[in-house]
């Protein structure tokens, strides 16, 4: 009788929820961001209103996502060691300059497109009108400056959704990162949740129109059908056995129940917001919004803590328990609930279309 003894070595994650957070919310800033383009910067009349409430998110998520990743770094204080002792063979290192750049553009680019809806709400002698007039700088409408804040931040949120991409596909030590359509995956997950998260903005501040919806719905489609198009492709490549990289991705993952489970509750994600997309029931909006947030986030934790929980070497799947703490639910709660305290501040700063409409109503009247 022969006796064969294995001995596994479980190990513990090393990229923790601070990082799925961070791509989580500079993933939906950077989308929210570029969907705004078209009616902010481009006079696309018809998806101004639409566009206006994704810039909205896009600023709260982008002012969040670096104090994620801040903390993500486990002492914050090393983060000015990407601008003394600059790799730059690394994208991660090229990540610590696109950071700030893209956020300064952001907010000079949201300052130039709301300037007028600040001035304009700024009319009263109370604190939070003194404020919007303050910031507002004279309130003249700046096309010209929109424009070129704009193509400054468009350049340097495709730097982001390229880095984050690659920071991760580069890890040849985990096959299911190695691989390269795991970018592009990034990315069209993130106009999902972008739209997703512009749904729920447009209903929190009662700006829901039916030409709103009608922009969201479409972006909405385009962002899903990417997403289930590039799965497939993923798919395809390792099965068929066209990219060693995807072949080897797929057969880390493909006996495990808990996987496959995964998968059927992926393309579940991707499907749901099609179907309703498609019926438009009676609080459809609401319902997509959701969904969309929860693909995109999905998708960034079975990437990073789920990958994680694949061994290099040896049988089975390590054990992964999401800690009440700072590195586990406390910080995602920590993260939503400083991401719920930027977004009060910029919606109190910017008034929503139920105030815009009682203003207009009453001018005949005064």
């Amino acid at each position: 009788m022969t006796i064969l003894e294995v001995v596994n070595v479980s190990r513990d994650v090393t990229w923790l929820p601070w990082a799925v957070q961070y791509f989580f919310l500079v993933g939906l800033s950077v989308a929210g961001f570029l969907v705004s383009v078209p009616g902010l910067a481009l006079g696309a009349r018809s998806q101004r209103g639409f566009a206006k409430n994704a810039l909205i998110g896009a600023l709260a998520c982008g002012l969040v996502a670096p104090v994620a990743l801040l903390a993500d770094l486990h002492q914050p204080g090393r983060f000015w060691r990407f601008y003394a002792n600059p790799n730059l063979g690394s994208w991660m290192a090229w990540g610590a300059f696109f950071i700030p750049c893209y956020v300064a553009g952001l907010l000079a680019y949201a300052w130039a497109a709301l300037r007028g809806d600040l001035a304009a709400a700024g009319q009263g002698d109370d604190l939070v009108s003194r404020l919007r007039r303050l910031i507002a700088m004279g309130g003249t409408p700046s096309p010209r400056l929109t424009k070129i804040f704009a193509g400054w931040t468009v350049v340097f949120g495709l730097l982001i959704l390229l880095y984050t991409g690659m920071e991760t596909m580069v890890v040849k030590a985990r096959p299911l990162w190695n691989t390269p359509v795991l970018p592009l995956q990034f990315a069209a997950t993130a106009f999902t949740g972008a739209v997703g998260l512009t749904l729920l903005i447009a209903r929190l501040r009662g700006d829901a129109t039916l030409a709103a919806d009608a922009v969201a719905a479409r972006w909405m489609t385009a962002a899903l059908l990417s997403t289930i198009a590039l799965g497939l492709v993923w798919y395809a490549l390792g099965a068929v056995g066209l990219s060693e990289t995807h072949a080897r991705a797929l057969e880390s993952v493909a006996g495990h129940r808990a996987w496959q489970v995964t998968a059927v509750w992926a393309g579940a994600a991707t499907a749901l917001p099609l179907l309703l997309l498609w019926l438009r029931p009676p609080g459809w909006a609401w319902l997509v919004g959701l969904l969309g947030l929860h693909a995109a986030w999905m998708f960034r934790w079975t990437v990073f803590i789920g990958g994680q929980t694949v061994p290099k070497t040896g049988a089975g799947l390590y054990v992964y328990q999401l800690p009440l703490g700072h590195d586990g639910l406390l910080g995602i709660a920590g993260s939503l609930g400083l991401w719920l305290f930027v977004f009060v501040l910029i919606t109190t700063l910017l008034p929503d279309a139920t105030a815009a409409r009682s203003r207009a109503a009453l001018a005949p009247a005064e």
